[in-house]
Order: C-alpha cells, then structure tokens, then sequence
C-alpha cells in the first residue's frame, strides 16, 4: 500500500477552524490538520498525499498534508502524553488519553447511547436530544479527524453538543479515549444525559454485507448494553429512487441488526412503512423534526430533507426515543 506523496509550496489559505485548515498547494484544495502537522502558512514547503484526489477516491477530491517541511519539523508532543493515535504508523501522534486521568463510570445506569452507522445522522439526532447534556463520541469507520466536521462545529454553536470525544484511532475531539467502551464511561462519569456515536463524514464500504464503516453502531450498541446502558438505533431508511439500492431500510442497517449482541432499541418513524423483518421496532412520532432541524446541516448523498425526508426523519426519531429515556 505505498502512498501517494508529493512535494509542493501553500499557495492558498482558505479557511481556519478548530483543527482544521482548508489551504491549496500550488492550486490544487488541500486540508491539514494543524495538531498532526503543526501550523500552516502561505509559502510553507510542504508534502502533500494526493492518492484520493488522482484516484477520485476517500477525501472527496482534495489532497492531505502528510508533512510540512517548513514549521512542522521537530515538534514537542503534548506534556506528560505518552499513549499513541495510529500506532506504528507513519503518523502516530501522542495524545493524553482520558483513561489515563479522568473518571470513568463503572456502569451506563441506564443512560441512552444513539448508535449512528452514518455522519449525516448526527444532526438530527441531537435536534431531538435539545436540552439535555450530550456527548458526541466519534467512531472509525469514516473519517478520523473530528475537526473535518463542519456538522460537529455548527451543533456547537448551537448548544447542542456538550462535548466530543475520539475513539480509537479517531483524533480531535475535546477528549481522546482509546475505546468506545471508555468513551462511554467518561460521559457517564461526566454526568452527560445521553450519548449520541456516529462515524466521521464519508464512509468506507466495499458494497459487501459486512465491509462498510457502518457496522461501528453495532460495536458502539454492544458497548453500551455490556455496560447497562440503553442502545438506540438510528435506521437508515431511504425515500429515494426505487433503482437505488438503499431504498427502504439499507442493507447497512440490517447488518448492524445482526450484529448486535445485547438489547437494543430500533427506532421508527410513526408513519412510514416498516419491512417485515424489522418486528422489534419501536414507533416515534418524529413530527416537526423539519421545524427542529431548520439550519442544521441537513445532506445525506448529496440529497437535502425535501429530497429524502424518511432519512432525516428517522435519524430524529432515534434522538426523540433516547430523549425519552433520559432519567
């Protein structure tokens, strides 16, 4: 697997968010990741990996800054970190882990964890979650950087995430922890009321019934009933294209179904139709979702709430049911 890297000059800065920064070498887009590689300016010498954008592939056409030659040599890792992200990979940065200092909670007592198998659900179930405290727990199986989230950024301002944590080989949150497990048990020590897990933005599938980044919500529902906590599914149903193949409930769903070993709660939109196989589903009247998501970033596919309503709806509908559950 050898990588694509190339040699190039910061042309551009385009943006600048909380461990994110949007920039073009020598034109071509590009983004960075200031905590891997260390500040970025116009002129910096720098290498980026350009594997995705040539094959069309992964990062959604733009190049990643693997290294900057100019201001990225020779920096210090955090005080007193010694636990890695990317282990034995060229990468591997040092982080501080939460499993090393905070701490963490024996068991979930009962607290809603919202398993997501795709980014774009993230929205709308913490739209239904309003008012009560909620951690994002970010799990691999999309992207790994938490600050590429423009979706993450925006429930900030809004107040309707209390903290981020990254999970395994995820980076960038308020909070590192090395499993979903503990990322769990340091929201239930925090006395968050609900967790809401998700996957970075894209996906990684291989179109196979077990090959796709999705099946991170079963890892995350399995964590959550080991610890006596309350999974809740979060269905991805389609209103799209009778031709396309995540019409109805996605195959994506189903195998997260099948994988998961505990109790789980699987929720459902009042109103739309159900596929026989989904019997232990438990209906939500999801109504003014529309009303609660308005000025969210509302895209799944490349499709918005009026192209493909039962998407977002049912994502609302997972947060409403856990919102239930909160004691």
């Amino acid at each position: 697997m050898p990588l694509s890297l190339r040699r190039g000059t910061v042309s551009a800065i385009l943006e600048r968010h909380e461990g994110l920064v949007h920039c073009e070498v020598e034109g071509e887009p590009c983004v960075a990741y200031p905590e891997l590689t260390g500040p970025v300016a116009l002129g910096d010498e720098v290498i980026v990996n350009v594997q995705a954008r040539e094959l069309g592939l992964g990062s959604g056409g733009f190049d990643m800054l693997h290294s900057n030659l100019t201001r990225g040599l020779g920096l210090s890792p955090p005080p007193g970190a010694h636990v890695m992200k990317l282990p034995y990979t060229p990468v591997q940065p040092v982080a501080h882990h939460a499993e090393e200092t905070a701490t963490l909670a024996a068991e979930l007592t009962g607290m809603p964890v919202v398993c997501c198998s795709l980014h774009s659900q993230l929205a709308p179930a913490c739209a239904a979650l309003a008012g009560v405290r909620v951690a994002y727990v970010q799990l691999a199986g999309g992207a790994l950087p938490l600050g590429l989230s423009e979706t993450v950024r925006v429930l900030r301002a809004r107040g309707l995430l209390g903290a981020t944590v990254s999970a395994g080989p995820c980076f960038g949150g308020k909070v590192e922890c090395v499993t979903t497990a503990s990322a769990l048990a340091w929201a239930a020590g925090d006395q968050f009321d609900a967790v809401v897990c998700a996957i970075g933005p894209g996906i990684l599938g291989t179109a196979s019934r077990f090959g796709h980044g999705g099946l991170a919500a079963a890892d995350a529902a399995n964590a959550a009933s080991a610890l006596g906590g309350s999974p809740v599914l979060a269905v991805r149903v389609s209103s799209g294209d009778e031709r396309e193949r995540h019409r109805g409930v996605s195959h994506h769903t189903r195998a997260v179904v099948e994988l998961c070993l505990g109790e789980i709660k699987i929720a459902w939109p009042v109103g739309v139709e159900a596929p026989e196989w989904l019997a232990n589903r438990v209906e939500v009247d999801a109504g003014g979702w529309r009303e609660a998501c308005a000025g969210l970033p509302l895209e799944h596919m490349g499709r918005g709430p009026d192209d493909d309503p039962w998407f977002f709806e049912s994502a609302f509908a997972a947060g409403k049911l856990a919102r239930e559950l909160v004691r």
